[in-house]
This record gives structure tokens, sequence and C-alpha cells, in this order.
């Protein structure tokens, strides 16, 4: 859902009776970043436990492309820095999207960028999607 959309409607988001995972960054435009209105609102259905954030998607909805996503990034390193126990990472292979097919490899390093912690890394990429889709933890 494109972020004005998650604003216009967050009254019924914030109602609906399941979990709400917000993708892609919560697909905010990249120029207003985390003053956008859509990122107070998703921050707010983390901070409730009533969603997730699949920190991916950083070649969407930018100008600032490879390497670095600059814009991407900083929303990225929001969302984590805010909830980390809320974020999963998505590599949305195979990228149906786009014309030009982002390099995937690229795309999971940023993590690196945006998750500095080798901890918080591992509950980014295991924990939290044990939690949010009921996978057995190993054992």
């Amino acid at each position: 859902m494109p972020c004005d959309k998650i604003v216009e409607h967050a009254g019924m988001l914030r109602r609906l009776p399941t979990q709400v995972v917000f993708d892609h960054l919560g697909h905010t435009t990249i120029e207003e970043g985390v003053r956008h209105p859509s990122h107070a609102m998703i921050l707010g259905m983390l901070d409730s436990g009533r969603a997730w954030v699949k920190v991916s998607g950083a070649y969407m909805n930018t100008h600032v492309g490879p390497p670095t996503y600059a814009g991407a990034t900083r929303v990225a390193q929001a969302l984590v820095s805010a909830a980390p126990e809320r974020c999963v990472w998505g590599s949305d292979w195979p990228h149906p999207s786009p014309k030009t097919h982002p390099d995937d490899a690229l795309l999971f390093d940023l993590l690196s960028e945006w998750a500095p912690d080798a901890a918080l890394r591992s509950r980014i990429l295991v924990h939290n999607p044990q939690v949010l889709y009921g996978f057995p933890e190993e054992g």
C-alpha cells in the first residue's frame, strides 16, 4: 500500500483484528522519508505490537541507487532503531516490478548498515520471522 494510502486508511488498519505487515519500508517516499505522516503511523502500530515492517525494497521509491541507497538507508535505520523487535528482512526476489533488477548481494549487504550489530541482524533475520510466521525454533 503506498504511503499516502497508509495515512488515508490509518483508522481501518488500526482496527484490523490481525497483525499487519508493512512491506518495503512502508513504501515511504524516500524524499520525505521519516517526515512523511505514514512513518509516524507505522511507528505507532509497531509500538502497539500490532504491526511488523519488512526492511526491504531499498531500490524502490528512491532516486539514489546503488551502492548506498541513501534515502532508503535513512528510513531503514530509523525503523530498526525504533522497533528492532518488529522488523523482518525481505529480499523481494525475484523483483517483479523494476525493469532493471538490483544486485541481491548488495541489497543483503545493506542490512549491515541498517543493523550494524550482529545480534540485531540475527534478530531481524531469524528470531523475528520465527515469531511473526510461527516457525518452530531450532533446537
